[in-house]
């Protein structure tokens, strides 16, 4: 039998020297090359996260993620979509509520390490224990009402208060004007509130004569930093008079204030000064003063600049010192944010001023680069700049470059809540959908974006109605019905009035499968408005021509039967029919009558003919007569209707054949 070292060397080699040569070999290059250890990398704990991320494609199909994996849980409409929302935040708000009226059901740790969001919420009373480091620890948290009250319950207990304590209470109490803020776990909400603060007048909402007042009226020979924290907050939220004659006592008194409080005032220059000379005048005498205090503007200061000179009308000059301040800024190294771009197209793309190309060079500037939020008013620049291209340029390449940059890196992510993301995508679809082709549009914008990014509003499906009408691409109308379905545009007269016109003047003869398609979404509309809810503010009202045209595309459809109901529609609630049909679809309607034998249903369409004024109906009624055998009663009907003609005629008939 062969040992194991025959098998491994069957010719006989001697192993423990080839062993000991292949060890000379390494230990030879091992002395040769220099192993270099790289530095290390400090890693963030998403890091990993986001590297697997950047691997994987959006998936356009997929809904968001904080909705249920569910197609029928899914809302499909914008209010469906802040409805869902809204409900699942008020199932933590409940939760909340709970966690307050029964604190003791939640004292067991859940977590470890400790969550301290599980924990209940600290109560203060007279009978605890309170200090300043309770007071550092609510201001650290931004819990307003609950450093109010700490702040009463040490003054009751003679609790001396540091001065930098103060101060940073001070600035809690100025920055929300008093106010608890809303905590950061209820995101919907806090979208929803920034979603309505755009349409919100600006105007005086500081508390007068409030606790912040008396903090700083209580500090004896307060310093710069309660000065600003005060001007601050007053200018913040429109007290602009008073935090002007403040700055004025801190200039007498010699008191250093930071660049912020300087920042401050400039944007609320138009309320201390009506005409735009004193206005720029003022800003200009405002950056003086910090030049000579030695303060460095920074970006807020750019943007408060700008942001006045957006409210300055459309004049050149305006424009003019637009762009010498972005050139002076940036001479001593402020760079632009999305949010100085974003004042720069209010200055000069006004909608009843000139037309400008200033996003052609902005786009220069910031395309191809990923952008991070510098300001809140960062995220207000897309949504303006898809505004610009649609209404002001009309200009459907400088749109995809501009969404091309919204999609760049994660700059999607200053796109800003929802109700932003929705008027950007109405601008897009509008402007793509007048301008590019319509196969085009639909299969790279429409199919790849609603409805789970974007779900059109009525105008905008509107727009594409339009389109595909000038087109004659009727092979989408089934999909954009299915659509409006889903989005609950079917209480819009108007765009159930235009599809009902799109499929009646397009008649796809030869495309049977269309032509049924058709007749079911006529008899959808039809079933849809009859069955709405009579106690709607707008209920929509049947229209003559509407019906005129279901009648049609159901007559098309072969459907006599569905086609009957829409007559005798007609004929019962003739009063409530705004208008009549024309008359083609009647006269369709009793071709298939006498198809079908139906006398009967025949008088019925030529009795609404002559009461609604047809001058046709006494032709339709000869028609009937010459074309079917009637027996008396339908004679004397018809002779109701339209004279004692056809008794005439049927007496000369029986005779000649008798």
């Amino acid at each position: 039998m062969k040992s194991v070292f025959s098998i491994l060397n069957p010719r006989g080699h001697n192993l423990n020297k080839i062993h000991k040569l292949n060890i000379g070999i390494r230990l030879s290059h091992t002395a040769e090359e220099k192993i270099d250890i790289p530095k290390r990398i400090q890693r963030g704990p998403t890091d990993i996260l986001r590297a697997l991320e950047s691997t994987v494609k959006t998936d356009l199909t997929a809904a968001h993620y904080k909705y249920h994996d569910d197609p029928f849980l899914i809302p499909m409409s914008n209010v469906g979509k802040r409805t869902f929302a809204m409900a699942q935040e008020s199932g933590r708000k409940a939760a909340h509520w709970v966690r307050a009226q029964h604190p003791e059901l939640f004292q067991h740790n859940a977590a470890d390490p400790p969550i301290q969001m599980f924990f209940p919420k600290i109560v203060y009373n007279k009978d605890g224990d309170i200090s300043e480091d309770n007071l550092k620890a609510a201001i650290k948290a931004v819990l307003v009402n609950d450093a109010v009250e700490i702040y009463k319950l040490c003054k009751e207990k003679g609790i001396e208060i540091s001065p930098e304590t103060m101060i940073s209470f001070l600035e809690v109490l100025c920055y929300n004007n008093g106010d608890e803020t809303l905590p950061e776990e209820f995101i919907e909400e806090r979208w929803f509130r920034q979603s309505t603060k755009g349409k919100e007048k600006k105007r005086k909402t500081w508390k007068d004569g409030a606790l912040a007042e008396e903090i700083f009226i209580s500090i004896n020979n307060p310093d710069g930093m309660a000065y600003s924290a005060l001007i601050q907050g007053m200018s913040k939220y429109y007290q602009s008079d008073r935090a002007w004659q403040l700055f004025q006592e801190a200039q007498e008194k010699g008191i250093a204030l930071n660049i912020e409080t300087y920042n401050s005032l400039i944007r609320v220059s138009n309320f201390l000064k009506e005409n735009y000379d004193l206005r720029w005048t003022f800003i200009v005498d405002l950056l003086t003063l910090a030049a000579k205090a030695k303060l460095k503007p920074n970006l807020r200061t750019l943007n408060a600049v700008l942001e006045s000179l957006s409210l300055m009308g459309t004049s050149k000059n305006t424009k003019n010192l637009t762009l010498q301040t972005l050139s002076e800024f940036k001479k001593i190294g402020v760079e632009p944010a999305l949010s100085s771009w974003y004042y720069v197209l209010n200055t000069f793309c006004k909608e009843r001023g000139p037309v400008s190309w200033v996003l052609e060079d902005i786009l220069v500037e910031i395309e191809n680069k990923e952008h991070k939020i510098q300001d809140l008013v960062d995220t207000f620049f897309f949504v303006t700049a898809m505004d610009v291209c649609r209404n002001h340029l009309h200009d459907k390449e400088l749109a995809k470059r501009v969404n091309k940059l919204l999609h760049h890196g994660s700059n999607y992510d200053l796109i800003g809540d929802s109700f932003k993301e929705s008027i950007y995508y109405r601008h897009y679809f509008i402007l793509l959908c007048q301008t590019e082709p319509l196969d085009t549009f639909m299969e790279e914008i429409y199919f790849k974006l609603v409805p789970h990014i974007y779900v059109p509003e009525p105008s905008v499906m509107g727009e594409i109605l339009d389109s595909i009408e000038i087109n004659t691409a009727i092979e989408y109308v089934p999909r954009i019905w299915s659509d409006m379905t889903i989005f609950d545009h079917t209480d819009r007269e108007k765009l159930m009035s235009s599809i009902l016109n799109i499929m009646v003047n397009n008649h796809p003869e030869d495309k049977p499968d269309l032509v049924e398609k058709f007749g079911i979404i006529a008899w959808d509309i039809f079933t849809k408005i009859e069955n709405q809810n009579e106690h709607r503010t707008q209920p929509v009202m049947f229209t003559g021509v509407m019906l005129g045209n279901i009648l049609t595309l159901l007559l098309q459809n072969q459907d006599f039967e569905k086609a009957t109901e829409i007559v005798e529609k007609l004929d019962s609630d003739h009063q409530k029919v705004v208008g009549v049909p024309g008359i083609k679809p009647l006269e369709m309607y009793l071709d298939y009558c006498i198809r079908e034998n139906a006398p009967s249903k025949a008088i019925v369409c030529i009795q609404y003919c002559a009461e609604s004024g047809f001058q046709e109906a006494e032709n339709m009624a000869k028609r009937l007569h010459s074309e079917m055998t009637l027996d008396e009663t339908h004679l004397e009907k018809l002779s109701k209707i339209v004279g004692n003609f056809f008794i005439e005629q049927s007496l000369k008939k029986n005779e000649n054949t008798t």
